[in-house]
C-alpha cells in the first residue's frame, strides 16, 4: 500500500498538511508494509527538505501511489483517475460550488473518503481541525477587542509560529472586568477554553455569571440546555433537545444582557432555535460588543454574522438598527470576527495535531481489514457510484436540486 501526500492546490493557498515529517516516519515504523511519498510543495508549512532530511521520498509525481491524502478540495483537473483520495470535499451538505467536483470524482472512478465523515460508529467525528479553530478564534477575538477600543495591539495569528506564541502575546495584555461567554462542548469550544485558561481568566458558573459582578475578567462555558429551554417548561436533558429541537426556544438573551465578548464555538443542528435574531440585537438590553464566531454559520443562529471574513481582513462591524455592515470601530457597531478557515493561521500545530489523529484512527484500518468500519463509513464513492450511505446526494449530482 503506497500513500501519497499531495500538494495543496486550492486558492487561497493552504499551508496545512495531514502529516508532518516526523509523523510519517512514525507511520512507517508502525506499519512496515506502508510506502510513503510526498509531492513537492513550495507552500507547505514543512519544506521539501524537512521531509527529505528524515529519509522520505519527495517527488513531483505521486501518480504511482494508491491512496492520495490531502487537506482541501482537489481541483478537478488535478484528480488522478482510479485512485483513493482523502480530503475535505465540502459536498456532504450539497454545497453547489462543489457539484462539479463530485461529478468529476464519479466520472474518474475515484474512491473518495471525506475527512468530515471519518467517524465512530455513533457518528462522532474522529479527526478534524476544530480545536485549532477554537484556539485561533479566541485569540483573534481578543485581538479585535484591542483594536476596537485602542487598548492593545496583538500581531496577527498567522505571523506567530504556534499556540504557545499566541498565549505569550495574550498574557501581555491587560483586560478590564469584561464578561466572556463561550458556547459549545466539542473540540472547537475546548480549543477556545484552552486559551482562556492559559490567560488565567477564571471560569464561573452560570448562576454566578448571570447574577454577580466581578472586579476582573471572567468567562462562562455554556452548553445547549443553558441557552435553550423547552417551550412547555419541562427539563428533559440533552438527548431530548437533539431529538426534538422544535420543542425548544432560545434562552440566550439572559447571557447577551450581561456579556461583553461572545465566542461562538457550538455546533448548530438543523431545526434548533437561533441563539439570537436580528430583532434581539436591536434590544437596548443586548450588551454583547464583540463576537468571535468560530462556528461561522452565515445569516443564521448568530444573527450578527452576516458574512464570513478572511484572514487578510478578519474583522467587520454590524449595525443592529440598520442590520448592515459598518466600520467595526463605529460606536454603534457590534464587532464581528468570522474567519471561516481559522486553522490555516496555525498551520504547524494544526498539521501536527491532525496527523496524530489520522495515524491513530485511519491508517490502521488499511492494515486490519477495517475492523472498526472507519473506512466503510467515510467512503462516499466507489466504482463510479455513490455508496449507499451517501445515496442522498444522487439528485444533487444530477443537478436536480
Amino acid at each position: 500500500m503506497k500513500f501519497g501526500i499531495i500538494k495543496e492546490r486550492k486558492n487561497p493557498p493552504d499551508r496545512r498538511v495531514v502529516f508532518s515529517p516526523e509523523k510519517l516516519v512514525e507511520l512507517q515504523e508502525k506499519f512496515p508494509d506502508a510506502d510513503v511519498e510526498v509531492e513537492s510543495s513550495e507552500i507547505r508549512v514543512f519544506s521539501d527538505d524537512q521531509y527529505a532530511d528524515v529519509g522520505l521520498e519527495v517527488t513531483e509525481d505521486v501518480s504511482d501511489s494508491d491512496v492520495m491524502i490531502g487537506v482541501k478540495e482537489v481541483p478537478v483537473e488535478a484528480l488522478i483517475p482510479n485512485k483513493k483520495y482523502f480530503f475535505f470535499s465540502h459536498t456532504i451538505k450539497k454545497q453547489p460550488y462543489n457539484r462539479k467536483l463530485l461529478q468529476a470524482i464519479l466520472d474518474k472512478n475515484i474512491e473518495l473518503y471525506d475527512h468530515e465523515v471519518i467517524t465512530k460508529e455513533n457518528g462522532a467525528r474522529l479527526i478534524g481541525f476544530g480545536r485549532y479553530a477554537g484556539i485561533v478564534g479566541a485569540y483573534n477575538g481578543f485581538r479585535a477587542w484591542g483594536l476596537k477600543y485602542n487598548r492593545f495591539q496583538l500581531p496577527k495569528a498567522e505571523t506567530l509560529p504556534d499556540q504557545k506564541a499566541l498565549i505569550d502575546e495574550l498574557n501581555q495584555v491587560e483586560l478590564s472586568n469584561i464578561k466572556i461567554v463561550l458556547t459549545g462542548s466539542g473540540k472547537v469550544a475546548h480549543g477556545a477554553k484552552e486559551m482562556l485558561d492559559a490567560m488565567n481568566i477564571p471560569q464561573v458558573s452560570v448562576d454566578e455569571y448571570l447574577n454577580k459582578e466581578f472586579p476582573h475578567a471572567v468567562y462562562c462555558l455554556i452548553d445547549v440546555l443553558d441557552y435553550n429551554k423547552r417551550t412547555d417548561g419541562q427539563v428533559l436533558g440533552r438527548k431530548d433537545f437533539y431529538n426534538h429541537p422544535e420543542f425548544y426556544e432560545s434562552d440566550f438573551m439572559r447571557f447577551a444582557e450581561v456579556t461583553d465578548y461572545f465566542i461562538a464555538g457550538h455546533f448548530y443542528g438543523d431545526g434548533a432555535p437561533y441563539l439570537y435574531t436580528r430583532e434581539d440585537v436591536k434590544s437596548p438590553n443586548f450588551n454583547i460588543k464583540l463576537v468571535a464566531d468560530v462556528s461561522c454559520d452565515i445569516d443564521g443562529p448568530v444573527a450578527t454574522t452576516i458574512r464570513p471574513s478572511t484572514i487578510a481582513d478578519p474583522i467587520y462591524g454590524y449595525d443592529p438598527q440598520m442590520e448592515s455592515e459598518i466600520d467595526f470601530k463605529d460606536e454603534k457597531a457590534i464587532t464581528v470576527m468570522a474567519v471561516d478557515n481559522l486553522p490555516c493561521e496555525l498551520p504547524k500545530d494544526a498539521s501536527e495535531g491532525f496527523g496524530d489523529l489520522f495515524l491513530e484512527h485511519v491508517i490502521p484500518a488499511f492494515f486490519n481489514g477495517d475492523k472498526d468500519g472507519v473506512l466503510v463509513r467515510a467512503k462516499m464513492t466507489e466504482n463510479g457510484k455513490l455508496t449507499n450511505r451517501y445515496n442522498y446526494l444522487q439528485d444533487f449530482v444530477e443537478g436536480k436540486e
